[in-house]
C-alpha cells in the first residue's frame, strides 16, 4: 500500500494505535519509501540513508500515540523524520564539510579531455551524476538542505514545509531562496547539464571518479538502485531543480523492510506511549 491515500493512511494509525499489529505493519510499508527517499537525500549515502529511516520508523511507532489527527499523517510524519535527521551525528558525506568553491575545484581537479572509453561509460556516467548531485546537497547547511529538498525536490508548498520544519513561513521561504540561489549559480557556473558552457562533463569525470574511490565501477550505488518509478526522459539540457528532480523514485532496501516487520512481530514497539 504504498500508494496510499491520505484518508487510508489516518484509517491505519487509528487501528495500529488501538493496538491492531497488522495494521502498523501495513502503515510503516505505506512510509517507508518516503521517508527512505528523504533520508537518502539528507544524509547522501544509501547505507546511512537505511540506518537513519529505520531509526526513524521506530521513533513513529513509540511516538504514534501522540498523533493527534490536527495535521495530516503525512505532515506528522516528515517532522518526526526532519526532527531526527537535523539532530542525527554528521554521515561520512557531511564530515567532509564539503563548500561550494571546494566541491568547485573537485570537479574540475582530473577532467577528462574526452568521454571515458570504459564499455559501461553510459552507466558510469549516470552514477557520477546522480552521485554528484548527491554530494552537491551536502554543501548546504542541514536547515537550508532540508528546506531546498522539501520545497526544491519533493516539491511540497512552503506552508506545509514551514509546518514540517516547525518554522514561520516566511522563514522557510527565505531558507529556500537562498538555497535555490546558490544551488542554481553553481550548477550554471560548473555543470554541463544545465550550462552548455560550463566545464563538468560526467562521462569525462567517470576515470577519475573510479580512480578516486568516489564510484565502484563495480558496484554503482545509484545508477542501479532499486526504484518504485523510473526517472523520466529529460531534454538534453536541465534547470537546476530539474537535475535534481531528475533521480528516479529510489525504493527502499527489502532487508529494511524486513528488519522493521521482525521488529513489529517482535512485540517491542506495540507499547505505543509516546515518550
Amino acid at each position: 500500500m504504498t500508494d496510499a491515500t491520505p484518508d487510508e493512511l489516518a484509517l491505519l494509525a487509528g487501528r495500529a494505535k488501538d493496538g491492531d499489529a497488522d495494521a502498523l505493519t501495513t502503515l510503516l510499508a505505506a512510509i517507508t519509501d518516503r521517508v527512505y527517499r528523504l533520508a537518502l537525500r539528507m544524509v547522501t549515502q544509501p547505507a546511512d540513508a537505511e540506518d537513519a529511516t529505520q531509526e526513524i520508523l521506530i521513533r513513529i511507532m513509540t511516538k504514534l500515540s501522540t498523533f493527534r489527527g490536527d495535521a495530516a499523517f503525512l505532515t506528522w510524519v516528515h517532522r518526526i523524520a526532519v526532527n531526527h535527521l537535523l539532530d542525527r551525528k554528521r554521515s561520512p558525506v557531511e564530515q567532509m564539510e564539503l563548500t561550494f568553491d571546494a566541491y568547485t575545484e573537485g570537479l574540475l581537479d582530473g577532467l577528462a579531455t574526452t568521454s571515458s572509453t570504459s564499455p559501461d561509460a553510459e552507466l558510469l556516467a549516470e552514477e557520477v551524476r546522480l552521485a554528484c548531485t548527491q554530494a552537491m546537497l551536502t554543501c548546504l547547511d542541514r536547515e537550508h538542505r532540508l528546506a531546498y529538498v522539501l520545497g526544491e525536490v519533493f516539491q511540497i508548498a512552503s506552508e506545509e514545509a514551514a509546518e514540517i520544519c516547525e518554522v514561520p513561513a516566511a522563514t522557510y521561504r527565505k531558507r529556500l531562496s537562498r538555497a535555490r540561489t546558490r544551488i542554481r549559480e553553481f550548477v550554471g557556473r560548473n555543470c554541463g547539464l544545465v550550462n552548455r558552457a560550463a566545464p563538468c562533463r560526467c562521462e569525462r569525470r567517470i576515470d577519475v571518479a573510479v580512480s578516486t574511490g568516489r564510484i565502484d565501477p563495480r558496484q554503482p550505488e545509484f545508477a542501479t538502485h532499486p526504484v518504485t518509478t523510473a526517472r523520466a526522459e529529460m531534454g538534453e539540457l536541465f534547470d537546476a531543480a530539474t537535475l535534481f528532480r531528475s533521480h528516479p523514485e529510489y525504493a527502499a532496501p527489502e532487508r529494511l523492510r524486513s528488519r522493521v516487520s521482525e521488529l513489529v512481530r517482535s512485540g517491542r514497539y506495540l507499547v505505543l506511549d509516546g515518550n
